[in-house]
């Protein structure tokens, strides 16, 4: 088969393993090479040498904005958070209204005063931002390829720390969309940045919107790094679209249902919901808290925590960052037109 690759084939699959690559590059920086800034700094560059347009929200904007999940996880941090806007919109673009990606941009997490243990979880959270980096290369890849779909990644970005004026515990914040959260562990960070993005997300008024993020231990305990974890309100007909992108690529999609019952598990004595959920079904409670904040908007949220770094080496995967996802949403994005 191999002698019968297209030319333009093997340019399109260079294009998306370059996707790939520089997913897996931002994923395994660490911390000391790759802050907030740094990586917005690399989505930039991507951008200029792919072809799509970037905007860096500083933290100025950021508080314009009224982002308070962002802003409560940075305060921890000696240095400031960004906002990332990529937009790809090529010359004939086959949908008139955008898909935006969200990905969560965690540079490192200690779980803030929440602290994680070090061994087999602090030690690796250079990797927590990996949805952002997929949404950079998919961006990237959709660029290079000349993919004609309008597409915007949102990258929120920040480490989450235990220093000075970090949040606490018992905090209420004022998000984006104007709902209160209770904080009721610090190391539950990461849907508190998704939902300051997904609520902006929705000014784009997108065909559809996919968050990416290495959320909960619960999702990686539920299918391991097999597959990714998958839920959200599009409807069952595009659900079987990314099922099917996720078997051509073997990044494999496992559905979680997001009944009505499962907001229980986020309600708050003194705020509209808490980020903790209960001790079961911790992916579910987190994609439901993730909903209130997209409502009236097509959604789908992937819980990449088993796949998206590996600590031995896995087939064609490697070892360390993986890239996972960035082959799966190209397949999925290029596929509905």
């Amino acid at each position: 088969m191999g002698a019968n690759l297209q030319a333009e084939t093997v340019q399109e699959l260079e294009g998306i393993l370059q996707g790939v690559s520089l997913a897996r590059d931002l994923v395994n920086e660490p911390l000391n090479r790759l802050n907030a800034i740094q990586f917005a700094e690399r989505m930039a560059a991507a951008g200029e040498e792919a072809g799509f347009h970037t905007d860096i929200l500083d933290l100025a904007r950021i508080e314009a904005l009224r982002m308070g999940g962002l802003i409560a996880v940075n305060l921890g941090s000696p240095e400031p958070p960004t906002f990332t806007i990529m937009e790809y919109k090529p010359e004939g673009a086959k949908n008139e209204r955008p898909y935006v990606l969200v990905g969560k941009g965690v540079v490192f997490d200690t779980g803030g005063l929440s602290l994680k243990p070090t061994p087999n979880s602090m030690d690796m959270m250079k990797c927590d931002m990996a949805g952002g980096a997929a949404v950079t290369g998919v961006l990237y890849a959709l660029a290079k390829n000349k993919i004609p779909l309008h597409v915007i990644g949102l990258v929120p970005a920040t480490d989450n720390r235990p220093g000075g004026l970090a949040f606490v515990p018992g905090d209420v914040l004022e998000m984006h969309s104007g709902l209160t959260v209770e904080v009721l562990n610090t190391d539950a960070e990461g849907r508190l940045l998704l939902a300051d993005a997904l609520s902006f997300a929705r000014k784009y008024d997108p065909e559809l919107v996919f968050d990416i993020a290495t959320l909960t231990g619960s999702a990686a305990r539920a299918v391991g790094k097999e597959g990714l974890v998958a839920m959200g309100t599009a409807g069952d007909e595009r659900m079987l679209q990314l099922k099917q992108a996720g078997n051509r690529t073997h990044e494999r999609i496992v559905e979680l249902p997001l009944w009505d019952e499962y907001a229980e598990h986020i309600k708050s004595d003194i705020a509209d919901i808490n980020n903790l959920g209960k001790a079961e079904a911790g992916a579910i409670s987190a994609g439901k808290f993730l909903e209130r904040f997209i409502e009236g908007t097509p959604w789908i949220h992937l819980d990449i925590a088993g796949p998206a770094f590996l600590t031995a080496p896995d087939s064609y995967r490697g070892k360390g960052g993986t890239g996972t996802s960035v082959r799966l949403l190209y397949d999925f994005l290029k596929s509905t037109y």
